[in-house]
C-alpha cells in the first residue's frame, strides 16, 4: 500500500474532446473577416465609378433641383472616362513613335500624350452632352407632366412627337442587357411575347421599366439629345466634329430603320450589302473624277489600296473633267523604269499624239499601260493585283482581329487559345480576300471598259452614246459597284459594320459633289452642329425607348456613359 502511495501510476496525455481556441485569435479572425468584406465593398463601389453594371434602377428625381445634381454627378462621372479613355489611346499611338523620337523629347511626347488638348476636349465633350441630356431628359416630366387616365394609360395627353404605337414599342435597357447576350444585337421582340417577357423582369428592370412608362415621352429624349449634342460637339476640334456628326448621323438612321421595320413588319434582304455597294461606287467614282471631296487620308489609303501611279489617278480627273492631261504625269510614269516593253511603247504613242499639232489626247481614259505598266496582258492583272493587295491587307486586318480578341476575350483566349487563334486567322483571311477582290475585280472593269469602249468606237454600226457610256465618268462607279460584291466573302456580321463605315463617306462626297455643283446650299459654320444635333436627337430616342435596335458596340457605350437615366 505505502509502495503504491509513493508510485502513483502515470497521467496518460488526452486530447480534450471539445473545440478549443483562444479568444485573441478568435477576435483577430473575425477583425480580419470584418476589414476583408469593407474591403471588396470598396472595391466593388470603385468598380462601379469606372463600370456600371447591368440592370442598375433609374433615379427617382422628384424636383430640378435633384435633376441637376444628378446631372452633375453623372457628367462628372463621364469626363473622367472619357479623359481616360482618351489619354489611354494618344498614349498607346505615342509609345508607337517612341522610337523615332530623340530622348530628350521622349517624355514631353507622353507627357502631351496623356494630358494634351485632346484629351481635355474629349472629356468636356462628353461631360457636358452627358451632364446637359441627364438634366433635360429628366427635368422635362417634371416641368411638363402628363396626367394619367384612370384606367393606368399614362398616354392621355400625347405629345405631337409621340408615338401611336409607344405603349408597346417602350422598352427598358436594363432587363434588356440583363437577359440578352452581346451577340443578340438587332433581334426584334416579338409583339406577342411582351406580357410573358414583363412578367419575368427582375426588380431593378421594373423599376426601370415602371420610371420609363410613367415619366418618358419620346420627344423627351429626342430633344434632349439633340441639345445636348449640338452644344457638347463645340467642345471639339473642328476638324473632329464632322467625323463626330457623320457617325451619329449614321447610327441613328440605322437604330431608326431597324425600329421601324421592326414594328411593321418588313425586312430587306442583304439590306447592309446594298447599302455598301452603292456607297462604294459613290466612293470610287468620286476617288476617280472628285478626289478633292473625299478626305485627304481616306483619299490616299484608296490610292493605296489601289496600286496605280499616282500619276495615273491625275490623268484619269483631267481627262474626265477637260478632255486633256498632263504630259508631265505620263512622262512621271515612263520614268519609273519599270513598264513592259509593250507598255512602253504604248505610252510613248499616247505621248507624241499629245504633243502633236494640234494635240491628240485620245480617248477620255489614260493608256491601260500607264495604270499598270509593270504588267503586260490586261487578262493577267487581277491575279497580281489580288496577290500583292491581300498581304498588303493581312497586316492591317490581322491587328483589327487579333488585338480586340486578345483585349477583351482574355478568358476565351486562355480557355481555347487554339480555336479563338483560329477563328482570328481565319476572319484574317476572308478581310483580306474582300479587300483584295474589290480592287482585282476593278482593275478588270477598268481594263474591260476601256476595251470595249475602243471596239465601240471603231464600228461604225454602235450608236455614239453606248461608246461614250464606257468612257463616262459614271463607268468609274459602276466599277465601284461591281467591286463592292466582293463584301460577300466577309462575315455576315460584319457587313453592318462596314456599311457603316463607308456610309459617312459616301453621303459626304455626295453632298460636296452636290454643292459643287450648286445643286445643295452650303451650311456655313453651323452645319457640323446641326448634323450632330439631329443625329444624337435619332440616337438618344432609340436608346431610351428601343435599346435592342441600336447596335451592340452603342448600346454598351451609351449604357455606360449615360446608364438608365
Amino acid at each position: 500500500m505505502d509502495s503504491d502511495k509513493n508510485h502513483p501510476k502515470p497521467q496518460l496525455p488526452r486530447q480534450p474532446s471539445y473545440i478549443q481556441f483562444t479568444p485573441k485569435r478568435a477576435m483577430a479572425s473575425f477583425e480580419n473577416l470584418v476589414a476583408l468584406a469593407n474591403h471588396q465593398e470598396r472595391l466593388r463601389e470603385a468598380r462601379k465609378i469606372v463600370w456600371r453594371n447591368r440592370g442598375e434602377p433609374a433615379a427617382e428625381l422628384d424636383s430640378v433641383w435633384e435633376c441637376i445634381e444628378h446631372a452633375g454627378r453623372g457628367g462628372m462621372r463621364a469626363g473622367a472616362i472619357a479623359f481616360a479613355l482618351r489619354a489611354s489611346v494618344n498614349m498607346v499611338l505615342a509609345l508607337f513613335r517612341l522610337g523615332k523620337v530623340p530622348k530628350q523629347l521622349r517624355s514631353t511626347l507622353i507627357l502631351r500624350a496623356i494630358f494634351g488638348q485632346d484629351s481635355f476636349r474629349f472629356a468636356a465633350m462628353m461631360g457636358s452632352f452627358v451632364s446637359i441630356y441627364k438634366a433635360l431628359l429628366n427635368a422635362l416630366p417634371i416641368l411638363f407632366p402628363v396626367s394619367d387616365l384612370k384606367n393606368g394609360n399614362n398616354h392621355a395627353h400625347a405629345s405631337p412627337f409621340d408615338d401611336e404605337d409607344d405603349e408597346e414599342d417602350e422598352s427598358d435597357f436594363a432587363d434588356f442587357q440583363a437577359n440578352t447576350s452581346p451577340t443578340d444585337q438587332n433581334r426584334p421582340v416579338p409583339r406577342v411575347m411582351m406580357a410573358q417577357r414583363h412578367a419575368r423582369l427582375s426588380s431593378a428592370a421594373q423599376a426601370h421599366q415602371e420610371w420609363v412608362r410613367k415619366k418618358t415621352r419620346r420627344w423627351h429624349s429626342v430633344l434632349a439629345g439633340a441639345v445636348a449634342g449640338g452644344l457638347a460637339v463645340m467642345f471639339e476640334k473642328r476638324s473632329r466634329r464632322i467625323t463626330i456628326a457623320q457617325q451619329l448621323f449614321v447610327r441613328g438612321l440605322q437604330g431608326s430603320y431597324n425600329a421601324y421595320t421592326s414594328k411593321w413588319g418588313w425586312h430587306i434582304p442583304n439590306g447592309e450589302a446594298i447599302v455598301f455597294i452603292l456607297c462604294c461606287g459613290q466612293i470610287v467614282y468620286s476617288l476617280f473624277c472628285h478626289p478633292e471631296t473625299l478626305p485627304r487620308s481616306y483619299n490616299n489609303w484608296l490610292r493605296t489600296a489601289a496600286g496605280a501611279p499616282p500619276e495615273a489617278f491625275e490623268m484619269i480627273r483631267d481627262l474626265t473633267r477637260e478632255g486633256r492631261f498632263d504630259v508631265a504625269d505620263l512622262d512621271r510614269v515612263i520614268a519609273r523604269g519599270d513598264a513592259t516593253p509593250s507598255n512602253f511603247t504604248q505610252m510613248l504613242s499616247r505621248r507624241s499624239k499629245a504633243l502633236a499639232d494640234p494635240p491628240d489626247f485620245g480617248p477620255p481614259y489614260p493608256p491601260c499601260g500607264a495604270v499598270h505598266p509593270w504588267v503586260q496582258s490586261c487578262m493577267a492583272v487581277p491575279i497580281p493585283r489580288f496577290v500583292a493587295v491581300f498581304r498588303w491587307a493581312f497586316s492591317i486586318y490581322g491587328v483589327l482581329h487579333f488585338i480586340p480578341m486578345l483585349l477583351f476575350k482574355r478568358r476565351a483566349v486562355m480557355d481555347a487559345p487554339r480555336h479563338m487563334m483560329g477563328r482570328a486567322l481565319w476572319g484574317t483571311m476572308r478581310s483580306s480576300a474582300f479587300m483584295a477582290s474589290f480592287v482585282a475585280i476593278f482593275q478588270g472593269w477598268f481594263c474591260f471598259k476601256n476595251w470595249l469602249h475602243a471596239i465601240l468606237s471603231a464600228s461604225p454600226a454602235c450608236p455614239p452614246w453606248l461608246a461614250n457610256a464606257f468612257g463616262s465618268r459614271l463607268s468609274y462607279g459602276f466599277g465601284g459597284l461591281f467591286g463592292a460584291l466582293s463584301l460577300f466573302i466577309e462575315e455576315k456580321r460584319r457587313r453592318g459594320e462596314l456599311a457603316m463605315y463607308v456610309v459617312p463617306k459616301a453621303l459626304e462626297s455626295a453632298w460636296l459633289t452636290a454643292r459643287g455643283k450648286g445643286w445643295v446650299f452650303r451650311t456655313g459654320q453651323g452645319g457640323e452642329m446641326a448634323l450632330t444635333a439631329f443625329g444624337m436627337g435619332m440616337v438618344m430616342s432609340i436608346y431610351q425607348n428601343d435599346p435592342q435596335h441600336l447596335s451592340g458596340l452603342v448600346r454598351r457605350i451609351l449604357y455606360q456613359f449615360i446608364g438608365p437615366n
